[in-house]
């Protein structure tokens, strides 16, 4: 385990749902972004799990600054 990764049984996973619900967006571009490779998830059975960090690191990367004129 390299340095800043948490044990396994400490990650907290969301569902597709939660993730949408989170970033206030549609479920469809949870998705989008999953099978793209933009916001890393696990399979499980037919649906995917995403950690909760990786949407917190997602949200902090795409934060846009604008500049005032």
């Amino acid at each position: 385990m390299s340095s800043g990764e948490r044990p396994l049984q400490e990650v907290v996973f969301l569902t597709v749902a939660e993730v949408a619900s989170v970033m206030r967006v549609s479920k469809m571009t949870v998705y989008r972004l999953v099978h793209s490779g933009e916001l890393p998830a696990i399979r499980v059975g037919r649906s995917f799990r995403v950690p909760e960090q990786a949407v917190h690191d997602y949200l902090k990367e795409s934060y846009v600054h604008l500049e005032s004129a």
